[in-house]
């Protein structure tokens, strides 16, 4: 998923000409029973997961099983979902509103399609030994990334191993794949934590609470409204872990 590009290089006050290699990014339209839904500005790879994973964070479908189902039209970057029951999806893509929550702060926004969204609950606790070591794991699989530097990256674990791993241009991309992964594999993905490279946003914390992801970990920085979030629905939410190093920003008794 990268293309090789010819470039000139300075250095001080040489200019060579080279070839380098850059990630690809193209646009996929996504058709959802027959109508034209969205188009995503994406990495071309696990586009179904992709895809699926869109559609759950939209809530659109709840599951693998509802779809009917999916083609691709490699040429023309057109996916078609087909899904066994109708939706209403001007009713639920994109709709959000702010609402004033009666001293519950600014960050309980009312997001329409996010209303099956409820607070976390699960036993599960990591060694911030172990975060570390996983954070290894994942810069070990980077390839796109350490080839062209202009990917985001994306892991789901166990606590031990890595389970899946995804890159894409966008960030909501590569978690968007998570989901689809989930939601394929039938993997269920309220004890496993998130491994996140990219700044961690509201919509990044809501799309991974929709999941029921316990425990963020992203090696860069978090919003404070993802962290005022974090904080009502349960997450731990962990930034800029580097080495042996991390802030913990909401439930921190997880880490142990």
């Amino acid at each position: 998923m990268q293309k090789p590009v010819l470039i000139e290089k300075v250095h001080g006050s040489s200019r060579t000409r080279a070839e380098d290699v850059v990630v690809r990014e193209t646009a996929i339209t996504l058709y959802l029973n027959s109508t034209e839904l969205v188009t995503l500005i994406c990495s071309p790879m696990h586009l179904r997961e992709l895809c699926y994973g869109f559609l759950f964070a939209e809530g659109m479908i709840a599951g693998a099983s509802d779809v009917a189902g999916f083609s691709f039209n490699d040429v023309d970057g057109l996916v078609w979902v087909e899904t066994h029951r109708p939706v209403q999806a001007e009713k639920k893509f994109l709709k959000r509103h702010v609402a004033s929550c009666c001293g519950r702060g600014r960050a309980s926004f009312y997001f329409v399609n996010d209303t099956g969204i409820t607070p976390v609950s699960t036993g599960l606790s990591i060694s911030s030994s172990a975060v570390s070591a996983l954070r290894e794991k994942v810069e070990g699989l980077s390839d796109l990334f350490v080839a062209t530097g202009g990917v985001h990256g994306a892991a789901l674990s166990d606590g031990e191993q890595i389970l899946c791993f995804f890159e894409d241009v966008g960030r909501h991309n590569a978690l968007d794949k998570i989901t689809g992964w989930c939601l394929l594999q039938g993997v269920p993905a309220q004890d496993k934590i998130l491994l996140f490279s990219g700044r961690i946003s509201s919509e990044i914390l809501i799309k991974s609470a929709r999941l029921g992801i316990p425990v963020i970990v992203s090696r860069s920085a978090s919003t404070d409204l993802a962290i005022e979030l974090a904080g009502q629905l349960g997450i731990t939410l962990v930034g800029f872990a580097r080495g042996n190093r991390m802030n913990i920003y909401s439930h921190g008794e997880r880490i142990v």
